[in-house]
């Protein structure tokens, strides 16, 4: 399996609710000398997370330690810029399965998708009471649940739905990137190259 499998996840959020988040925000260009998915964690937000004495700056939510879990709340327009794969594969890496925003760029919604982070996008609206959530209690709890395609703010049992292609779906659900895929269904395609 490429990734872990996705049904429904329950965790806190942390905020970051900056608009217009880009890839190159995500994790600088300088970064991006590896070709194996480990270690990009470590440099997600690494512009925003540290100051240039590589010392933490301490109003960045990620160096918060009030926050924590596997979902990441940004604002409009996250993933605009570069189409570089390496911000999902960092985004994965530091330990985030969830991104929520009001719109994410195309290319790095199918980034994220091909990598184990389900992109979920919900309303203006519903994005705006997820940060006064957090904002009230870090410690705010949320569901997501794949299968019925349901974003929940526990505490007030508050939901809204959200799209997924059904073959990405599919994928999520069962920890398979492309190529898993297709070996998954070696057999099917054997049988078809017979006839």
């Amino acid at each position: 399996m490429a990734y872990d499998k996705f049904t429904t996840l329950t965790s806190q959020a942390v905020p970051l609710p900056i608009e217009n988040i880009d890839t190159d925000q995500i994790i600088p260009a300088r970064f991006l000398k590896a070709v194996e998915r480990k270690g990009f964690g470590d440099n997600l937000f690494r512009d925003w997370r540290y100051d240039k004495s590589n010392l933490p700056i301490a109003d960045f939510p990620l160096n918060q330690s009030k926050y924590s879990g596997k979902i990441l709340v940004g604002g409009k327009n996250f993933g605009s810029g570069s189409s570089r794969e390496h911000a999902a594969w960092a985004i994965y890496d530091y330990g985030f399965r969830v991104v929520v925003s009001s719109f994410f760029a195309d290319i790095f919604q199918g980034n994220a998708l091909n990598n184990g982070i389900l992109p979920v996008v919900v309303s203006p609206e519903f994005l705006e009471k997820i940060f006064a959530a957090i904002e009230a209690d870090q410690n705010t709890l949320f569901e997501v649940d794949l299968q019925k395609q349901k974003f929940t703010i526990c505490i007030t049992g508050e939901s809204t739905g959200f799209n997924i292609n059904p073959y990405k779906k599919h994928c999520m659900t069962h920890g398979l990137d492309d190529i898993d895929y297709l070996l998954s269904m070696k057999e099917e395609i054997a049988a078809f190259e017979k006839k």
